[in-house]
């Protein structure tokens, strides 16, 4: 049965930190993410190589050379526990055999440094969302999605503790809407489109991870506001555009957890602080220490609630020190131990503040992570249950926030800056209200060749 949400999970925005949240996750070996730990999450690639069967072999000897340099690294600075994230190459899903065969390789090895040395840890298994790949995207069948069946069910047989995805429904429509900066289009994508897949996907992937002992995680909408993020660092589109998409996603993710996901919710996800305002369960974060991946104006603010701190990913490569995934576990466990150690001590709203107040003023995406910010626009998503009037009253409510912001001369953006709000408010006021009579002035104005409303019920 769906769940609801109402009202937020917290009474006061005090209680909202880091590596602590109301309904935390229980692990089979006994580890809690969300119960008072900040733990790593390392994910790791491998280097610029083809992935075909001629390297599988190759690519065996890599992943078990990198999951020793892990544990390895994490056993010397005395790490409580850690996440290991396995997100697999399109080819190793499309080929489930040969990411199943990879995720027996980590999870065996992760097993073994348990039993010998105690290190706790635990294992995410990340699939592919490879029904994209069919053009216009086939999206509740065929080839693509049972190759993704296939992998979900046997790493959860085989030990995978966490099933997550980075998922795609509506990315063929948003990808042009991004570059046009057209937030029509987006909350067409994110709050029609995007829901209607949401509730389908994570009603099959909790079903799996139930039948198979494994636990539904969460989402990410990397696709659509981390590719906001960094086309607007690059300053192919307004930095108010990628600031108001990181908010619109996250009427999106709630669905996931409405449908059975129960966390943490995937680290590239930056809407997860506010599916954790309203549901109260774990979330992983990335910022500053995920700039091997990309760069953000994130990179403090984003740790500021995280219940998992994240590297995003990091191919092996050799750096001066070592090879890179060993490197970002260093830096992960460092980050984590200075965060737990603050908390011990009773400095845990302190260092959240300081992560914040460090980013906040300095980007409009920063500004839209703040703990006050993120309270507002959820208590705004929680008034109704309709996801297309959730994703619309959030683009409302953001860019209302940014629009006082700037008079209040909290936040400082150029002119040409400013001047976006306005345009894109004037995008907003001409959505209609009634989800079918939006959906009719979208299929009007849409080419049908570059999806499929019927793929997504419509």
């Amino acid at each position: 049965m769906t769940k609801q949400f109402t009202k937020l999970a917290y009474d006061s925005v005090d209680d909202f930190l880091y590596g602590i949240c109301p309904h935390p996750v229980t692990c089979k070996n006994g580890m809690v993410i969300g119960g008072g730990t900040l733990y790593p999450e390392v994910n790791f690639t491998l280097p610029a190589m083809n992935a075909t069967e001629e390297t599988l072999p190759e690519a065996r000897r890599i992943y078990q050379e990198i999951i020793t340099g892990v544990l390895d690294k994490a056993l010397q600075l005395h790490a409580p526990g850690l996440v290991i994230e396995f997100e697999t190459l399109p080819q190793y899903t499309e080929h489930p055999e040969w990411g199943i065969e990879i995720h027996k390789i980590l999870r065996s090895t992760m097993f073994e440094y348990e039993a010998k040395y105690g290190l706790k840890s635990v294992f995410r298994m990340t699939p592919n969302d490879l029904r994209e790949m069919s053009r216009p995207p086939i999206m509740r069948s065929g080839r693509y999605w049972e190759s993704m069946v296939k992998i979900f069910e046997q790493t959860a047989k085989d030990g995978a503790d966490f099933l997550a995805i980075e998922s795609t429904g509506g990315k063929e429509i948003n990808d042009e809407s991004i570059i046009n900066a057209d937030l029509r289009t987006s909350i067409f994508a994110l709050g029609c489109l995007g829901a209607r897949d949401m509730k389908w996907l994570w009603t099959n992937i909790t079903a799996i991870a139930n039948e198979n002992g494994a636990i539904p995680a969460g989402d990410s909408a990397c696709g659509f506001a981390n590719t906001s993020m960094v086309l607007a660092e690059q300053g192919f589109i307004p930095k108010v555009y990628a600031a108001v998409m990181r908010a619109l996603t996250a009427p999106r993710a709630l669905v996931a957890i409405e449908n059975g996901a129960v966390g943490p919710s995937k680290d590239c996800a930056y809407e997860n602080v506010y599916l954790k305002a309203i549901t109260g369960t774990p979330i992983a974060l990335e910022g500053k220490s995920a700039a091997c991946a990309h760069f953000s104006p994130i990179g403090n603010i984003a740790a500021s609630v995280a219940d998992l701190w994240s590297n995003e990913s990091v191919q092996q490569v050799k750096l001066l020190s070592g090879f890179a995934p060993v490197v970002s576990t260093e830096q992960l466990i460092y980050d984590c131990r200075l965060m737990n150690k603050a908390a011990e001590k009773g400095y845990a709203r302190l260092m959240r503040d300081l992560l914040v107040e460090s980013d906040c003023y300095l980007d409009p995406q920063a500004y839209m992570l703040k703990p006050d910010v993120v309270f507002e626009i959820a208590s705004e998503i929680v008034k109704t249950q309709d996801p297309f009037l959730r994703t619309l009253n959030t683009a409302k409510r953001s860019l209302d926030i940014l629009q006082r912001a700037v008079d209040n001369k909290e936040l400082q953006l150029d002119e040409r800056e400013e001047n976006w709000i306005g345009m894109l408010q004037e995008q907003v006021d001409d959505i209609p209200e009634n989800e079918e009579e939006f959906i009719a002035e979208m299929k009007e104005e849409l080419d049908d060749t570059k999806y499929n409303p019927a793929e997504y019920g419509i």
